[in-house]
C-alpha cells in the first residue's frame, strides 16, 4: 500500500483502478526560418484552426457540463485573441527570425510567469489557461492530434497535468476522479471537476509512471490523499466514509431554505462572493442571503479596453435581476498591485501592493470611476444594489468618492434615468481603517472587513513570498483584535458589519465572529451550506 498527499479540489471519495493519461509529446526544436511573412502565415492559419475548435470544446461543455463552466473556452478564444499575446508572437518570429512553435511556446512561457506572479488566486489560475492555448496552437503547427481515454469502465484519472481542453474531451461517464502532479485548486480544470462533483487532488506528490496503470486506489478529497493498492482494512473503511459522506452531502442540501440562527437565537447572515456573471447560478443553488462581493474588476480583466458604461450595466444588471431583491454588494473597482490591466498604462511598481490601486486610481481617475459608478446606479433601478469602495484609509477619500456619487446622480436625473436607493460602504483592509473605524463608520452605510489584506497588512508579510507562509498567521491576536475593535465602532455608528475575506469560511472562528457580533459572513458558493449547518449548531 501506498499513500500520496495532494490539493484537494472537492471532497469525496472514490475507489477505482487507475488510468496513467500520457500526452504525445511535442517534438519541435527551435531554428532559424528565411521568410518571416510565410511564418507568420503558418502561425495565423494555426489559430484559425485553434479558434475553431475552442468553438467545438465550448458546444461539447455546454451539453456536459452547462453554460457558466463552457464560458472556460470563451475565455480562452479570448486569450487568443489577444492582442498583446498576437504582437508578442509575431514579434518574436520576425526580430529573431524563429520558427512559430519556438515563437508561441516562449511568448506562452513569458505571459504565463506574469499570471503565476499576481497576488489574485483566480489571476494566478489564468496562468494555466495561457499554456493551454499556447499548448494548442503548437500540437496544431506540429500536426498532432488530442488524446481521450481509452478504457471500457470508469477509471481514476492520473495525470501530470490536465488543461481544460483535455478534460473536456474525456468521456465523463468513464471519470470517477482525478488526480495531478501539478495543477491548482482554482485552475478551470478543478472547476470542471467540482462542476462534475468528481473528487480530485492537485499537486499530487507522486511520480507519474506507468506502471500504476490498472491498479487498484483510493481518492479521499477529505484528507487530500491517494492510496495506491490499499489493504482489505484500508478499502474497507474508506467505502464506509465514502457512503457517510454521500449522507452528509445530502443532509447539507436538506438546510437550503433554513434560516441562518444558532440554537440560542443568534442570528447572522450568509452571503457569496463571486467574480464572474456566471457565478450567479452556484449563488443561488447554494441559497446564499445576497452577494457580499462581487468583484467588478474581472470586466476590466482579458481586454484590450476599458468597458464601456453598456456592456457594465449589462453585467450588472444581469447579476441584479437574477437575486430577485437579495443585497448585491458591488465592489468598485480594485485594478493595481497584481491586478493589471495595460490599457490603464500603470508604471511598475517597486512594492504595488502598497502602491497606486482600487480607490487610489478612482480618485485621481474620475472619468473611469464615473462610467462604473453610473453603470451600477443603472443597474440599482432593478434590484437591491450596495456599492462599497475598496482600500480606503481614511474620511476624506469616502467624502471623495461620495462627492463622485452625487455627481453621477446628478447626470442621471438630468437624463431621466431611473435608479435605486444603492447603500454605500467600504472595505476595512487595512489597520489604519480599523484603527480610525469610528470615524470611517459616521460617513458610510456598511462596512465589509477584507481579511486577507488586513492580515497581510498587520502583520507586514507579504502572501505571496512563500518564505514567509510558516510566519504568517490569519488568526494572530493583532488580526483579531483588530476586527473585533471594527465591528464594536461600527455598531456604535448604527451601521452593520461583515467579512467577505478567507477568515468567513473558517469554521474554527464562527463562533468567536458571533460572539463578536458580526452581522455578516461572504465566502464562496460551495462553503455556504457549510457554514450554516456550522451556525445552527452553535449555542445551548
Amino acid at each position: 500500500m501506498e499513500v500520496y498527499h495532494g490539493k484537494s479540489v472537492l471532497q469525496g471519495i472514490a475507489i477505482g483502478k487507475l488510468y496513467v493519461f500520457q500526452k504525445k509529446e511535442s517534438a519541435w526544436k527551435k531554428h532559424s526560418i528565411a521568410d518571416a511573412d510565410a511564418e507568420t502565415v503558418r502561425f495565423e492559419d494555426a489559430r484559425g484552426k485553434a479558434l475553431s475548435q475552442l468553438d467545438e470544446l465550448y458546444d461539447k461543455a455546454l451539453s456536459q457540463v452547462g453554460e457558466e463552466n463552457a464560458m472556460i473556452f470563451d475565455v480562452h478564444r479570448m486569450m487568443l485573441e489577444d492582442q498583446d499575446y498576437l504582437d508578442a508572437i509575431e514579434a518574436r518570429i520576425r526580430t529573431e527570425m524563429v520558427n512559430a512553435e519556438y515563437a508561441v511556446t516562449v511568448t506562452g512561457e513569458e505571459f504565463s510567469a506574469t499570471f503565476s506572479s499576481m497576488d489574485d488566486e483566480y489571476m494566478q489560475a489564468r496562468a494555466a489557461d495561457v499554456l493551454d492555448i499556447s499548448g494548442r496552437v503548437v500540437r496544431i503547427l506540429e500536426g498532432l492530434d488530442e488524446g481521450g481515454l481509452n478504457t471500457p469502465e470508469p477509471v481514476i484519472v492520473l495525470a501530470e497535468d490536465l488543461t481544460p481542453s483535455e478534460t473536456i474531451r474525456m468521456d465523463k461517464s468513464k471519470i470517477m476522479a482525478f488526480v495531478t502532479r501539478q495543477g491548482s485548486a482554482n485552475s478551470h480544470t478543478a472547476i470542471l471537476a467540482r462542476s462534475l462533483n468528481i473528487p480530485s487532488l492537485v499537486n499530487a506528490d507522486i511520480r507519474i509512471d506507468a506502471s500504476y496503470h490498472g491498479k487498484e486506489a483510493v481518492v479521499d478529497g477529505k484528507d487530500g490523499i491517494l492510496i495506491v493498492e490499499p489493504d482489505h482494512e484500508t478499502l474497507r473503511q474508506k467505502e464506509k466514509e465514502r457512503e457517510a459522506m454521500q449522507r452528509e452531502q445530502e443532509r447539507l442540501r436538506s438546510l437550503i431554505g433554513k434560516d441562518n440562527v444558532t440554537k440560542d437565537g443568534r442570528s447572522i447572515l450568509l452571503y457569496a462572493n463571486m467574480g464572474n456573471v456566471e457565478d450567479v447560478d452556484k449563488v443561488l443553488e447554494n441559497d446564499a442571503g445576497g452577494i457580499g462581493l462581487f468583484r467588478s474588476e474581472f470586466l476590466y480583466l482579458g481586454r484590450e479596453d476599458f468597458p464601456t458604461e453598456e456592456e457594465q450595466f449589462a453585467a450588472y444588471k444581469t447579476v441584479v435581476s437574477r437575486m430577485e431583491g437579495k443585497r448585491v454588494i458591488i465592489r468598485t473597482l480594485d485594478i493595481g498591485a497584481d491586478k493589471k490591466a495595460d490599457y490603464f498604462h500603470l508604471d511598475t511598481e517597486e512594492n504595488p501592493a502598497l502602491g497606486y490601486r482600487a480607490i487610489r486610481i478612482c480618485l485621481t481617475r474620475p472619468e473611469i470611476f464615473k462610467t462604473q459608478l453610473r453603470a451600477i446606479y443603472r443597474a440599482s433601478a432593478f434590484g437591491n444594489v450596495a456599492v462599497m469602495f475598496p482600500m480606503i484609509v481614511s474620511v476624506d477619500e469616502i467624502r471623495r468618492a461620495k462627492a463622485v456619487v452625487e455627481e453621477v446622480k446628478a447626470e442621471l436625473d438630468k437624463e431621466n434615468k431611473p435608479y435605486g436607493e444603492v447603500e454605500l460602504g467600504i472595505m476595512v483592509e487595512t489597520p489604519a481603517a480599523a484603527l480610525v473605524s469610528l470615524e470611517l463608520a459616521r460617513e458610510v452605510e456598511f462596512f465589509s472587513i477584507g481579511t486577507n489584506d488586513l492580515t497581510q497588512y498587520t502583520l507586514a508579510i507579504d502572501r505571496q513570498n512563500q518564505k514567509l507562509e510558516p510566519f504568517y498567521d490569519a488568526h494572530h491576536p493583532a488580526v483579531l483584535s483588530l476586527i473585533e475593535m471594527t465591528i464594536q465602532n461600527g455598531h456604535k455608528a448604527g451601521i452593520w458589519v461583515g467579512i467577505c475575506g478567507e477568515l468567513a469560511a473558517d469554521e474554527s472562528l464562527t463562533e468567536t465572529f458571533l460572539n463578536m457580533g458580526l452581522d455578516e459572513l461572504s465566502v464562496s458558493p460551495s462553503y455556504i451550506l457549510n457554514l450554516r449547518d456550522k451556525i445552527r449548531q452553535i449555542g445551548s
